[in-house]
C-alpha cells in the first residue's frame, strides 16, 4: 500500500514560490493538511487558493524565519487548526553570489540566518512536542552546494552544509525516538532562484519532476537523497579530491566562463 497523508500535518516553510509552494499543493493534493509558512502574505494567500482551489485544507502563516516568535506563534496557530505537526519541511532559503574579492558581510549573514538558524528556528517550535508524541518527521531541503565549498557562493555552500549536518546530528540524537529525519540534496531546478544565475546550470531539471522525487524520499523516511544522480555523483567526487588539486580544477573552470 502507498503512503496514507491523510490526517497528516505539515509544516512548509518558505511555501509561497518555488519548491515550496509547489510541493506544498502536492502534499495537499495527497490529502496532508498544510501550513504555509512565509514571510509574503500576498504570495501566500496566491498558494493558500491555489491549494483550496483542488480542494486541499491549508492555512497561511506570515512569518520570517528568523524571528524565533514569530515561528512559535506560527506554529501555534498550526496545532489549533489542524492539530500536532507531523512533519516538518525547512524549505525557506535564498541563493546569490558572495564573491570572496567582493565580499559582502551583510548579505553574506543574510544568507546563513535564512538558510540555517531560521531552520534551526522551525525544528525548535515543532520538535519537542514530536519527541514528546513518539512520532513525527523533520525533513531539510539542502543542496548539493553543501558537499564542497563552490566559487563565488561562500555563504550560500556554508549555509546548506551547515544544514546538512545539523540535520544529520539530529538523526543520529533521535534514534530510537520515533522521530524521522530526511536531508534533501537537489541540483538545479527550474524555479525563480535559479533564473537569477548567470553561471551555467547542469543538468536542469523542471520542478515537477524534482517535486515527485522529494515526496518519495519523504514517504520513504530515507536519510538522504540526492539528486540527479549524474551532478550528485559529480559533487560527492568533487569532495573527495585532495585540497590541492579541487582547487586547480575550480580555477580552470572560473576561468572558461569567463571567456
Amino acid at each position: 500500500m502507498g503512503f496514507d497523508w491523510t490526517n497528516k500535518t505539515a509544516l512548509v516553510t518558505g511555501a509561497s514560490s518555488g519548491i515550496g509552494r509547489a510541493l506544498s499543493v502536492e502534499l495537499a493534493r495527497r490529502g496532508a493538511r498544510l501550513g504555509l509558512l512565509a514571510r509574503r502574505a500576498d504570495a501566500l494567500q496566491g498558494a493558500l487558493r491555489e491549494i483550496e482551489s483542488g480542494g486541499g485544507r491549508a492555512t497561511a502563516l506570515v512569518a520570517d524565519v528568523r524571528d524565533v516568535g514569530a515561528v512559535r506563534r506560527a506554529v501555534e496557530s498550526l496545532r489549533q487548526a489542524f492539530g500536532p505537526i507531523d512533519l516538518l519541511i525547512a524549505n525557506a532559503g535564498i541563493g546569490d553570489e558572495t564573491p570572496a574579492t567582493k565580499f559582502d558581510l551583510a548579505r553574506a549573514a543574510e544568507i546563513v540566518s535564512i538558510n540555517l538558524i531560521g531552520a534551526m528556528n522551525c525544528v525548535g517550535a515543532v520538535l519537542p512536542e514530536m519527541v514528546a508524541r513518539g512520532e513525527g518527521h523533520l525533513v531539510a531541503i539542502s543542496s548539493l552546494a553543501a558537499y564542497r565549498g563552490l566559487p563565488r557562493s561562500a555563504a550560500y555552500s556554508a549555509s546548506k552544509a551547515g544544514l546538512s549536518t545539523f540535520f544529520e546530528s539530529l538523526r543520529v540524537d533521535l534514534q530510537g525516538t520515533g522521530v524521522a529525519v530526511t536531508v534533501i540534496h537537489p541540483g538545479f531546478i527550474r524555479t525563480p532562484m535559479i533564473a537569477q544565475r548567470r553561471a551555467p546550470v547542469p543538468y536542469l531539471l523542471d520542478l515537477p519532476e524534482a517535486i515527485e522525487r522529494i515526496v518519495a524520499a519523504i514517504e520513504k523516511r530515507k536519510r538522504s537523497c540526492a539528486f540527479p544522480w549524474q551532478l550528485a555523483a559529480t559533487v560527492k567526487l568533487l569532495a573527495l579530491m585532495p585540497a590541492p588539486l579541487y582547487d586547480l580544477l575550480m580555477a580552470r573552470t572560473q576561468k572558461a566562463r569567463r571567456r
